[in-house]
């Protein structure tokens, strides 16, 4: 990013004197194509560098962003959330606008607003929705949505991918689906997972959970995807919520056919309850 002289806050202020501070919610908006995923990496384009940058040349100093859903590299977003302490006067709008000018195209704020103290993107979020787009038609991808959606060159049996996703909703321990995190469980609730085609042969699986481990989405896809395509039956993937570990032949689903769509929350009376539930050590269902 080109270095840019911060812009004069509309609102003024002197330098030096400390702002009383409020939490803000952004959401955003990227094409995953060109970062190397959401969470800072040395020496590496990632969303939350340029976004943490780009605010701290606006606002003229450190802000730090915590996020709903970090998303690896070249997943896109429509729905990202995340929160920051901000002064308390910010005018959001001026914010919003600075931003545009500022940002590379491939990212977004769409919307700044304040928000309860008890807001955390992560832990306050009661589920996060991900939509995976396969197109199916023998040329591939359409060339304005080759960027989030697969080219898949073989068929889609709907009926047998419906019956081996409903065999994985409900809370499971999903290691077989996971890339392990040393410390983190791989418990979760899965509350959605359905599959559509349109008219033009885009074959799309909405998924939605309270949360999910790293590389989760993908493997469930991709999983699916061997089923769809008649490589393995549909009680194959329920099957593998047995194992505690992940599964080697759970294919991953390339990170380009997915998109993070949107983050829900409680009221806001509820938040901090939330925080509190999410924050627990989840251990399997027995």
């Amino acid at each position: 990013m080109p270095p840019v002289e911060p812009a004069a806050h509309p609102d003024g202020g002197l330098d030096g004197v400390v702002e009383p501070q409020s939490r803000f919610r952004l959401d955003i908006a990227y094409d995953g194509t060109d970062f190397s995923g959401w969470a800072r990496q040395p020496g590496r384009r990632t969303v939350c560098g340029v976004l943490e940058e780009a605010l701290g040349v606006v606002l003229r100093t450190q802000v730090a962003l915590t996020v709903a859903g970090r998303t690896d590299a070249g997943v896109h977003a429509t729905g990202q959330v995340a929160h920051a302490d901000l002064d308390a006067g910010l005018d959001v709008t001026w914010l919003v606008r600075r931003l545009a000018r500022l940002l590379p195209p491939d990212v977004r704020v769409s919307a700044v607003t304040a928000v309860p103290a008890e807001f955390d993107a992560r832990f306050s979020a009661l589920r996060r929705h991900y939509r995976y787009r396969v197109a199916t038609a023998p040329f591939g991808a359409e060339p304005l949505r080759a960027r989030d959606t697969l080219a898949w060159p073989y068929p889609v049996d709907l009926d047998a991918v419906r019956a081996a996703s409903d065999g994985l909703l409900g809370e499971h321990d999903f290691a077989a689906f996971c890339k392990r995190r040393e410390g983190a469980t791989t418990v979760r609730a899965l509350q959605e997972l359905t599959w559509t085609r349109d008219g033009d042969g885009v074959v799309q699986a909405v998924v939605a959970a309270d949360a999910f481990c790293h590389s989760m989405v993908r493997s469930l896809v991709g999983a699916l995807l061997d089923v769809a395509r008649g490589r393995r039956a549909p009680d194959w993937p329920a099957a593998l919520l047995r194992r505690a570990e992940r599964a080697s032949e759970v294919a991953v689903a390339p990170a380009h056919g997915l998109t993070l769509v949107a983050v829900d929350y409680p009221p806001a009376a509820e938040l901090a309850a939330r925080a509190r539930t999410t924050r627990r050590l989840r251990v399997p269902p027995t």
